[in-house]
């Protein structure tokens, strides 16, 4: 938290869940010390409650770095090869359920995950990259709520750019229900009648509820995202970012 007492500003605290129900915390993803900063902000103001983040196994490899990770008991996703052979060489083999069912299985226990839907970090200042249906299924097989927190910087606002380490804004949304969209989802994946027609309907219904949650993510990072949502305009307003919100420094 040291780092964040100087260099973090953050809004809607009062938007994180407090009443200890597991949830899907989604971030938008723009450099590597976000990855530790942020979390840490979020975890102090849930009363040290923890979050389990899905992150690429090779971080867990790295000396302190992967100490650090383990605290959290994360999600490993092991997609990805290092670009460094004594890293590479330490790669497990990928778990026998995929992350979805894996980041589904740690909400049914009451563990909250936190997960960046880009996949990767993104430095472009204007753009969020497209999101990863992944969260969608998440959200749709568990029927658990989705708190948005967008990531800024004032180097962003300012400069157009994203920078390696600079004065950072968290704006986290109010949480997102799917769970009317969640029983429909449940109830497809329990009928076998036609299991080529019923994937490509949880495939849909994982990508609107993808976009939603991207939308409203791009409002609270100041980027913007290119597809079109209706729903978006309804839960989300443009005083998200409203520069004359009460500040509430951590």
């Amino acid at each position: 938290m040291l780092p964040n007492l100087f260099l973090t500003r953050a809004y809607g605290l009062e938007n994180l869940d407090d009443s200890g129900r597991a949830c899907i915390y989604a971030f938008n993803h723009n450099n590597s010390i976000e990855v530790l900063m942020v979390p840490a902000l979020i975890v102090y103001h849930l009363g040290g409650r923890m979050i389990s983040f899905v992150i690429d196994w090779m971080y867990g490899k790295v000396p302190i770095l992967g100490s650090l990770m383990d605290m959290t008991n994360p999600v490993y996703v092991y997609n990805k090869r290092s670009l460094l052979r004594w890293i590479e060489a330490k790669r497990m083999t990928r778990p026998a359920d995929g992350t979805v069912e894996r980041c589904a299985e740690k909400l049914r226990s009451g563990q909250s995950i936190g997960i960046f839907p880009e996949g990767k970090r993104n430095r472009n200042a204007e753009h969020l990259l497209q999101g990863k249906p992944g969260v969608g299924h998440i959200a749709l097989k568990t029927g658990s709520t989705v708190v948005p927190v967008g990531i800024d910087f004032e180097c962003r606002i300012r400069k157009g750019r994203i920078p390696v380490l600079g004065r950072t804004i968290v704006r986290i949304g109010k949480p997102l229900d799917f769970q009317h969209q969640s029983k429909k989802y449940l109830a497809l994946m329990a009928d076998t009648s036609c299991k080529s027609i019923t994937s490509s309907e949880l495939n849909r219904m994982a990508a609107d509820v993808t976009k939603e949650i991207m939308f409203s993510l791009a409002e609270l990072s100041g980027k913007q995202y290119s597809e079109p949502c209706s729903v978006i305009k309804q839960t989300v307003t443009t005083t998200t970012i409203n520069p004359k919100e009460h500040l509430c420094r951590v």
